[in-house]
């Protein structure tokens, strides 16, 4: 599971800010929501008819194939590059 992402954006200047966000104080504190979400998720498996196990499968692999990913949103004069570590 990742422990770190890091979030690079581009000011309009041309330099770079950078934020460190650590990955679970943010789940503790979205925790509620969290909770929320799964139960979605389950109401959604039941309607569509698929096993909530193998849905929760897909998701810890993909959880797990995070670290190391790097993605680069770029609009107009801003871009924001994810790193998750």
């Amino acid at each position: 599971m990742p422990q770190l992402v890091t979030v690079r954006r581009r000011r309009p200047d041309g330099r770079w800010k950078r934020l460190y966000v650590p990955v679970l104080p943010v789940l503790l504190v979205l925790s509620p929501l969290l909770l929320l979400a799964v139960l979605g998720g389950l109401i959604a498996c039941r309607v569509f008819q698929v096993s909530p196990g193998g849905a929760l499968r897909g998701v810890g692999r993909t959880l797990w194939a995070l670290p190391g990913t790097r993605f680069e949103l770029e609009q107009g004069g801003t871009a924001v590059l994810v790193s998750v570590r």
